[in-house]
């Protein structure tokens, strides 16, 4: 088959298939639409939804067909994935909406098809059994790359989460112990401390002075984090105020065993450092210093051989 047949038939049916997804979006949308400028006629006032006519062709048409080939794409993936995905986006602070990791699925998809396609052209442009698997294996890369970005950014800030617990808590309970309330000491923490704990602290203390109840807010702060510590931290907070203990007793407890847990993950890493390093070296080490210790003698026993 020639190349260039080949090229333009995948333009016209990729061209086809983007605006099929973008107007496919829109379709449930459209008695919303129809209602919406019915009122706006008997109001006399503009159509709503109507593209402006001094904006580009950008907002006008490749925005809603983006937006539309987005709400198609959100349709057609589990329902499950995408209750994880956002799950995922609440752990990593909420860095982007659904809307916007539907939409960077889509472009890392179809990009990763595109490259693929332009490494075929370059290899010859013939469709054989590598060429497949090459494109098939960069849709695949570009398809799971969203969600590994934003596990990957989940787990970073789980793990910042957990480094400054333990001076967190010592600091709440040191407050507690001189007198101030568990908000007062709470609010005092999030003010010194930095990082993604003290976000998540101080949007618990705003859900708090908003209405919420405290046991809700410690109880949402646990969820939002899946943070094992955390939410361990909360449950027992909950459960002393329920049952009327000392709330300083069990945060003197808690920090404790933040330390103890603190020490135990740095011993872990230790143990671990010995496995870890023994790949780089056979790898790497061991192979360039036989090349430096064996190399000059192996020429020196080829120089003796007879020629």
């Amino acid at each position: 088959m020639d190349p260039l047949a080949l090229i333009t038939s995948l333009v016209i049916a990729g061209a086809v298939l983007a605006f099929f997804l973008g107007f496919a979006g829109q379709r449930d949308r459209g008695a919303v639409v129809a209602r919406q400028r019915l009122e706006s006629f008997k109001r006399g006032a503009a159509e709503p939804g109507a593209p402006d006519e001094r904006a580009g062709v950008g907002t006008r048409v490749i925005g809603p067909a983006l937006r539309g080939a987005t709400r198609t794409l959100g349709n057609l993936l589990p329902k499950s994935m995408l209750s994880g995905v956002e799950r995922k986006l609440i752990t990593a602070g909420e860095p982007m909406t659904i809307s916007g990791f539907l939409t960077m699925l889509l472009l890392t998809s179809t990009g990763s098809v595109g490259f693929g396609f332009l490494i075929v052209i370059a290899m010859g442009g013939t469709f054989g059994a590598m060429q497949i698997g090459v494109m098939c294996m960069l849709a695949a890369i570009g398809f799971y790359l969203p969600f590994y970005i934003v596990a990957s950014r989940a787990r970073q800030r789980q793990s910042a989460i957990i480094k400054s617990l333990p001076d967190a808590f010592d600091l709440i309970t040191t407050c507690v112990e001189a007198g101030l309330g568990l908000d007062a000491a709470l609010s005092r923490v999030a003010e010194k401390v930095q990082g993604p704990f003290s976000d998540e602290l101080s949007r618990s203390l705003r859900d708090v002075a908003l209405g919420k109840s405290r046991k809700e807010a410690l109880k949402e702060l646990g969820e939002r984090t899946q943070v094992p510590d955390l939410i361990q931290f909360t449950n027992a907070v909950i459960q002393a105020e329920t049952m009327g203990s000392s709330v300083g007793q069990v945060l003197r407890v808690q920090a404790d065993q933040l330390r103890v847990r603190r020490r135990q993950r740095a011993e872990e890493q230790a143990y671990k450092a010995p496995v870890k390093m023994l790949f780089p070296l056979v790898l790497c080490i061991f192979p360039t210093l036989f090349i430096v210790i064996l190399g000059p003698a192996a020429i020196t026993i080829m120089q003796g051989f007879p020629t």
